[in-house]
């Protein structure tokens, strides 16, 4: 499973870029590993709000509907235009074409609980060990 080291990480499955254009967001290789297919991406209205936590924008595949949480608090900048005509990016390049999102941070630092690399890594390895998955 790729887990980027320049990258941080949310509880739900979202990674978390800062760059000196904002905050760019998408969801992890295992999460788009469990979703499967990805067909279709509700973007996030550009200029939108967000508060940590709350839902950005909903993915769904041919298994399941889920959602990219917004990991601070801002405004979204930009959008993957991309993803309207191909969705699957998500599932061939989770950390780079198929980013979803780019926010203006309301304060630069402040976040959500994020983790480092190694304690994403760490509870994957915690849940499919307590799943029985290998």
């Amino acid at each position: 499973m790729n887990i980027p080291d320049d990258l941080k990480y949310t509880d739900t499955h979202e990674w978390l870029r800062r760059g000196a254009d904002g905050v760019t967001v998408g969801v992890t290789d295992y999460a788009q590993g469990q979703l499967t297919d990805i067909v279709f991406v509700e973007l996030p209205e550009v200029g939108r709000h967000l508060t940590p936590g709350e839902e950005a924008c909903a993915l769904e595949s041919v298994k399941a509907v889920a959602y990219l949480y917004a990991p601070i608090a801002g405004a979204i900048a930009a959008v993957n235009d991309q993803l309207s005509d191909q969705p699957e990016l998500i599932n061939s390049d989770p950390y780079g074409a198929g980013w979803i999102a780019r926010l203006t941070p309301d304060e630069p630092e402040q976040s959500v609980e994020l983790l480092s690399p190694a304690a994403y890594r760490a509870k994957l390895e915690s849940s499919d060990e307590a799943s029985g998955v290998s």
